[in-house]
C-alpha cells in the first residue's frame, strides 16, 4: 500500500493532525484497536486554556513547578500561547464545552493550578473532544482509518523513513509506503499491572525507536495518577477518579476518616502522600469523600464517576469510596523538536510518544489534550511545508523481509522487554 502520510494511532493527536494536513494528500490512520478504544476518549478532567494575558505567567509558573522544573520553557510556552487557537478549531468542530449562563467558556480547576483554567465537558471531556475530531475526519474523503491494524516496525534507511511494516486482524503481514510516517501510538499503561491505560497501549513506538536508534528522552518519567478506585479484584484497567473532583472540593480521609493531606499537590507528590498513610494504616487504599461538592454539581459534572462508583457499590452522595495510586502518563518519548521532528528524517512523533519538554518530571493536569493538540498542528504544518523535499522508496518497502515479524507473540514480548529494561536502566542511572 502506498500513502502521503502514514499516522499511527487515532487518538486525538493522530486525527488532529489529520485534519490539519492539506486534503489534496492521500492520509492513512492506522490504529491497534478500535478508534474509540484510545486514551485520549478516557481523559475525564478537560484541558487548559489561557484565558488572558493576566494568567501567563502563573500558568507558565504552574506548569513548571509541576514538572520540577525540568520542563523545555520555550515548548511551554508555546503550548500556552497556541491555546486559544487549539479551542477555536474544536470550537469550530462542535466540541461542546461547558459554559455559563451568559454563554461564556466555563472554566475549573485542578491539583497545582493557581486559578481556574480549565476547560471541561461534565466528565467526560476527552471523549468529547476526541469524538467530534473522529466525526470530522470520517467527513473527509482523503483521509483513510485502518483499524485492528498494528504497527510492527518502521522501514528506514540512511536515517530516513518511508513507512512501515503492519500487521492486520486476520495477522497478515503487509508494507505501506509513504512520505511522512507520524507516531501517535500513545503511551506505556499496557506494560504495568495497574494502570488507568487500555492494556493495548505497549509502548510500540519506543520499542521501534530504540532498535533503529532513534532519540528518546526521559523515558523513565512515568507519572502516576493518586487517585482511581480500588477494587479487589482489578479490571481491564484501573478507573480514574478525575484531579478536578479534588479541584471542586473533594477530599482525603486515613483509615479513621481524618483529612491528612492537602488535596491539591501535585499529582507525584500527592502520590507519595498517599503512600505513605497506607502504609502507616495497613491499607491497600485511602478514602474519598465528595461531602463538600454540592450533589447538583456532583450529578453534573461528574455523572459518569457518580455512575461507575454506583455500579462498583458506592453511592458518593452518602459515603466516601476508596482510592488508590495507578500508573496513568508518560512524560517521557520518542524526542521531537517543536515541530515534532524526531532525529529521524520524514518520521515526526505526537502525542504521548512523544517528548517535547513541556511536561518536565510530573505533568500539570489538563495539559495533556492540549499539548498533544498543539504540537500535532505544529507538525502537520511543517509536513505540508516541506512535503516537495520527501520522496518514498518504494523498491525498499517492497523488498522487506517479513519473515522477521511473523511470531506475533515473541515480537510483543520483545517490544516490552526493551522498553522495560530501558526504563529500569535509567532508573538505576538516575538513583546512582
Amino acid at each position: 500500500m502506498e500513502t502521503d502520510i502514514l499516522i499511527v494511532g487515532s487518538g486525538c493527536a493522530g486525527l488532529y493532525c489529520a485534519l490539519q494536513l492539506p486534503t489534496d494528500k492521500k492520509i492513512l490512520i492506522i490504529t491497534k484497536d478500535i478508534v474509540e478504544n484510545s486514551d485520549s476518549f478516557l481523559a475525564q478532567g478537560g484541558m487548559c486554556m489561557l484565558k488572558d494575558e493576566s494568567d501567563y505567567e502563573s500558568y507558565f509558573e504552574d506548569t513548571m513547578r509541576a514538572g520540577h522544573s525540568e520542563n523545555n520553557p520555550e515548548a511551554v510556552e508555546i503550548m500556552i500561547r497556541s491555546s486559544q487557537d487549539t479551542v477555536k478549531d474544536l470550537l469550530s468542530y462542535g466540541v461542546d464545552f461547558q459554559r455559563e449562563e451568559d454563554g461564556s467558556l466555563s472554566f475549573t480547576r485542578e491539583g497545582a493550578h493557581s486559578n481556574k483554567r480549565i476547560l471541561f465537558h461534565k466528565d467526560i471531556t476527552g471523549k468529547e473532544i476526541t469524538r467530534k475530531l473522529y466525526a470530522k475526519v470520517q467527513q473527509c474523503p482523503n483521509i483513510q482509518i485502518m483499524e485492528h491494524c498494528t504497527m510492527v516496525d518502521i522501514l528506514s534507511e540512511d536515517n530516513v523513513c518511508y513507512g512501515a511494516v503492519v500487521r492486520d486482524e486476520q495477522g497478515r503481514l503487509s508494507t505501506i509506503s509513504a512520505n511522512y510516517t507520524v507516531l501517535a501510538c500513545g503511551g506505556i499503561g499496557g506494560l504495568y499491572k495497574y494502570s488507568t491505560n487500555y492494556k493495548h497501549l505497549t509502548g510500540d513506538g519506543i520499542a521501534i525507536a530504540l532498535e533503529h536508534g532513534i532519540e528518546l528522552e526521559n523515558i523513565n518519567y512515568v507519572q502516576i495518577h493518586p487517585t482511581t478506585l480500588y477494587s479487589e479484584n482489578p479490571q481491564e484497567r484501573s478507573f480514574l477518579i478525575s484531579e478536578s473532583v479534588r479541584g471542586e472540593g473533594a477530599v482525603l480521609y486515613n483509615a479513621k476518616k481524618e483529612r491528612f493531606v492537602d488535596e491539591l499537590l501535585p499529582r507525584d507528590r500527592l502520590t507519595e502522600e498517599i503512600r505513605k498513610q497506607m502504609e502507616k494504616d495497613g491499607m491497600p487504599y485511602v478514602w474519598l469523600s465528595m461531602e463538600n461538592i454540592p450533589e447538583e454539581e456532583i450529578r453534573e459534572h461528574f455523572p459518569n464517576i457518580m455512575e461507575h462508583c454506583r455500579q462498583m457499590g458506592y453511592d458518593v452522595l452518602k459515603e466516601c469510596i476508596p482510592v488508590v495510586p495507578a500508573q496513568h502518563y508518560f512524560m517521557g518519548g520518542i524526542k521531537v523538536n517543536m515541530s515534532s521532528h524526531t532525529s529521524m528524517e520524514q518520521l515526526y512523533a505526537i502525542g504521548e510518544t512523544a517528548c517535547n519538554g513541556v511536561h518536565g518530571k510530573n505533568r500539570l493536569a489538563s495539559n495533556s489534550l492540549l499539548e498533544s493538540l498543539v504540537f500535532a498542528k505544529r507538525a502537520a504544518k511543517e509536513m505540508t511545508e516541506e512535503f516537495e523535499n520527501t520522496k518514498q522508496d518504494i523498491k525498499l518497502v517492497q523488498e522487506a523481509d517479513l519473515s522477521v515479524y511473523e511470531d506475533k507473540a515473541a515480537l510483543e514480548m520483545r517490544y516490552k522487554d526493551i522498553v522495560l529494561k530501558e526504563i529500569e536502566r535509567l532508573d538505576k542511572c538516575t538513583i546512582q
